[in-house]
């Protein structure tokens, strides 16, 4: 149980891969703090941030539900003040809420602008803010944001360029969080997957069950997680990675059993040529 005692800070983890990612962070020994909105079952979506406690704790993990919307600061601060309070700090933060609406620039509402980028860039950065100081006290601090590398390809841009801009900024802040909390060594990185992941959002608003059949599980994203934070601070950082990548540099190569459809087509993530 290689982060035994630990405690982990995850945004939008009721369900997907903020969910995946608790479990598997629990299977080592971590605390986990579950945040999210979710408090009543959504039943398109599935899953609270109570749902997702109960999970941890009958897995034999330990964990918190703290209910969030990180556009509101006062909620982020007493979310991290709760955390440090249950289990003494934070040691690993991982950004994973986000909004998304592939629209075009006619077609993207003004509040669905506000939305990607009060959720995607204003509320990682304050959510990253206030976690700070614990990070400073952590041990083997890291930051992860579920963002993707900056890929200047205007194909990325001209079908979705809100949703584009919004999540490179995630990315650009995750860049700029390793060289200005380095002298504290404590790691930032991004982490995008290869491809996509079986999530409410894929279902719902992206590809419905074709685009799921394509899928991988978030499992995926949960090791190349696990993977990250148990490298050193001092020296994992500043990177924009891919979760294959990091699951064959431990030693992994055998992504089958993440297939959502065994030996099936996979389709790749947005972002990557």
């Amino acid at each position: 149980m290689k982060l035994q005692g630990k405690t982990v800070f995850i945004t939008g983890a009721s369900r997907g891969i903020g969910k995946a990612i608790a479990l598997r962070m629990a299977q080592e020994g971590a605390n986990i703090a579950v945040l999210g909105k979710s408090v009543e079952e959504n039943p398109k979506l599935g899953g609270t941030i109570y749902s997702a406690a109960s999970e941890i704790e009958a897995a034999g993990g330990k964990a918190i539900a703290i209910p969030c919307d990180i556009r509101e600061e006062e909620q982020i601060i007493n979310a991290v003040n709760k955390t440090a309070e249950a289990f003494g700090g934070i040691d690993i933060l991982i950004n994973n809420a986000s909004a998304i609406s592939l629209t075009n620039t006619e077609q993207t509402e003004t509040k669905r602008f506000d939305l990607m980028h009060d959720i995607n860039v204003r509320g990682t950065f304050l959510v990253t803010k206030h976690c700070i100081p614990h990070l400073k006290k952590g041990n083997n601090p890291h930051i992860i944001t579920l963002s993707p590398p900056l890929n200047m390809n205007p194909m990325w841009f001209k079908d979705n360029v809100a949703y584009t801009i919004a999540k490179y900024n995630m990315s650009m802040m995750a860049i700029g969080w390793a060289a200005e909390l380095a002298k504290y060594k404590i790691a930032s990185n991004a982490l995008w997957p290869a491809t996509t992941i079986a999530t409410a959002a894929v279902k719902n608003l992206l590809g419905g069950d074709m685009l799921i059949a394509r899928s991988r599980t978030p499992e995926i994203v949960a090791d190349a997680i696990f993977e990250i934070v148990i490298q050193s601070s001092e020296t994992y950082t500043g990177q924009t990675l891919i979760d294959e990548n990091v699951l064959r540099n431990a030693g992994i190569s055998d992504f089958e059993k993440y297939a959502i459809t065994p030996g099936g087509k996979l389709q790749k993530d947005l972002f990557l040529d």
